[in-house]
């Protein structure tokens, strides 16, 4: 439906939703505030639409009127295809190198403004047949496309290669670009800070970077105090918090909550 200046209420709805945990952000548009930011904890063993239900019962901001919805799914079911290797007829065919694809699955892509990138993924569809219910239509795509767009933009003009690592409860991703080239982008689960630690320096070891001199930007749900910093701190000598001023200044909120939300905040 297109609006005019006296329909818009410049308001934004940004949710981020996992097996285990919904964010979201109400973002008036117009005076460049964040008016609401939650996270809720899902369990595994329960149905997620029943956890989506509930979260929306609790918070009834969700059912606002908003002149934009975001939706970010937030899993690893993708993989990143340089634009002249695209072909938007055969997105199954370039998952199925690393992760388990079904007939039955649902994929769609991302398109990565500017970079000449796709990525092709997996949707969580009950979440959108869910939200289909409410709103009627909304964007949705893969947390990934935003968090390599963003940073991709970072890493203009740095000739050096620089990896970034978004640490969440279960999982992280590691990063690799260099002056606005994807070197690499991989996931993986973790249960210790050990098994964050073997991962990290693996792919050290195979794109042979080498941890005296590389710097490692850490993300997410980090901070000093994190168990996988401390241990990374031990092994690799350049380790750091990153640090995304601009945003944190743009929506005026602490450090360790633009880390936490850097996907939903650039959102």
């Amino acid at each position: 439906m297109s609006q005019t200046i006296t329909t818009k209420n410049y308001k934004k709805l940004s949710m981020q939703i996992s097996l285990n945990e919904m964010s979201f952000c109400c973002f008036d548009t117009l005076n460049q505030k964040i008016t609401d930011c939650h996270s809720i904890a899902f369990s595994i063993l329960k149905p997620l639409e029943d956890q989506l239900w509930k979260a929306f019962v609790n918070h009834p901001e969700l059912m606002y009127d908003y002149d934009e919805i975001v939706v970010l799914h937030d899993n690893s079911l993708n993989t990143f295809v340089p634009t002249a290797l695209f072909d938007d007829e055969f997105l199954g065919s370039y998952l199925q190198y690393n992760t388990k694809v079904f007939d039955t699955d649902f994929f769609a892509y991302d398109t990565i403004e500017n970079y000449d990138i796709n990525n092709v993924h997996v949707p969580f569809m009950d979440v959108n047949n869910f939200l289909i219910d409410r709103y009627g239509s909304f964007e949705y795509k893969n947390t990934n496309s935003i968090l390599v767009s963003k940073l991709l933009d970072t890493s203009r003009n740095i000739d050096d290669k620089q990896v970034f690592v978004h640490i969440q409860a279960t999982h992280f991703e590691i990063i690799v670009v260099r002056n606005q080239k994807l070197l690499l982008f991989n996931s993986f689960e973790y249960n210790t800070p050990e098994d964050f630690l073997y991962y990290l320096l693996f792919t050290f070891e195979q794109l042979q970077l080498n941890p005296e001199f590389i710097k490692v930007s850490l993300l997410g749900k980090i901070n000093e105090m994190h168990p996988c910093y401390e241990i990374a701190y031990k092994y690799i000598r350049n380790v750091v918090l990153f640090e995304p001023f601009a945003l944190k200044e743009k929506w005026d909120r602490s450090m360790d909550q633009t880390l936490q939300h850097y996907i939903l905040f650039n959102s």
